[in-house]
């Protein structure tokens, strides 16, 4: 804190020092200190060690040498850490109407709520007796993990608990996501997600062979705001790249790790923080293409949209 100016800072721990002093505070009641031996690591060096381990994504060993404690000491810090960060999840991450007009301003498609996709998170296999379950169709061990956004950038809705074997519309059927949409919680507004999903009266999707130009501007609009969520994979990834590359820990360490790490970039989104380069080579963010839904889908909606709006 005291050595490093700001922008080394942002560097090694992806945070600014604000930043950094109101999310420590935050966390204080939550952070404890387990030993009374040798002086126990200190809440200040919790938190660094766990953004460190967030940046660099590696083994716990070189996070552990960081602060100097051993590695059991390292994975402990890493899973009080991020669990306490996922516990701000309510604070930081909320659904809200108000970029309705932000997303008009991207391609002109009216009354969008948000942007929906699934991206896929590399785990090592849980263990032989459910392993398969989470490889996914491109042969790798995943967490399908679900999200929502604005068109900031930002997370409203994150699900982190599905294999990767599970289809994309799986997963939002048995959310609590679809639940509040069925409800009318979000009133008129749409969400836009890809062919993976079933459309419905809230939650639009492309349509697979456009006739008109009314149905060809229906989906370029569709496809240009709906390429917000895959920035926001993107910028996600790459400012942690821990989520970017293997976790090789627990599936409730993982699970935990990821909803921390969109807490934390929403928090870098409030404060607007530039992308800072990763110190570590990351794989090209993969564009999660599931199967297209084939089930009978409520297409009243789009096609008064296309007629009514597109024309």
């Amino acid at each position: 804190m005291q050595s490093l100016d700001d922008a080394e800072f942002m560097f090694r721990f992806r945070l600014s020092k604000p930043a950094f002093n109101s999310l420590l505070i935050k966390l204080m009641p939550f952070i404890r200190v387990t030993s009374t031996r040798n002086n126990g690591v200190s809440p200040l060096h919790q938190l660094l060690l766990t953004l460190r381990f967030y940046a660099l994504g590696t083994m716990l060993i070189s996070v552990a040498d960081f602060v100097g404690v051993s590695i059991s000491t390292a994975g402990r810090i890493v899973r009080d850490i991020s669990s306490a960060i996922a516990n701000l999840y309510d604070e930081y991450v909320v659904i809200h109407q108000q970029s309705a007009e932000k997303f008009y301003h991207i391609a002109g498609f009216p009354r969008v709520l948000a942007a929906i996709d699934c991206t896929h998170i590399r785990i090592q296999s849980p263990c032989h007796v459910i392993g398969e379950e989470f490889r996914n169709r491109k042969g790798y061990f995943s967490l399908n993990v679900q999200a929502i956004c604005d068109a900031d950038l930002k997370f409203m809705n994150v699900i982190a608990r599905w294999p990767g074997s599970t289809h994309d519309a799986t997963i939002f059927n048995n959310s609590i996501l679809r639940a509040q949409c069925d409800a009318g919680l979000f009133g008129n507004r749409w969400m836009l997600g890809d062919s993976a999903y079933p459309n419905r009266p809230y939650l639009l999707t492309p349509l697979i062979n456009p006739v008109t130009e009314a149905e060809q501007r229906y989906n370029e609009a569709h496809i240009k705001t709906r390429n917000i969520i895959e920035r926001t994979f993107g910028v996600w990834k790459r400012r942690f790249p821990v989520v970017a590359l293997t976790l090789r820990l627990s599936l409730p360490k993982v699970q935990a790790i990821i909803i921390a790490t969109a807490v934390l970039h929403n928090i870098c989104r409030n404060h607007n923080l530039e992308e800072v380069p990763s110190e570590v080579e990351l794989p090209i963010v993969e564009i999660n293409e599931d199967m297209y839904f084939s089930e009978v889908q409520d297409v009243s909606e789009r096609a008064a949209l296309v007629n009514n709006f597109f024309r």
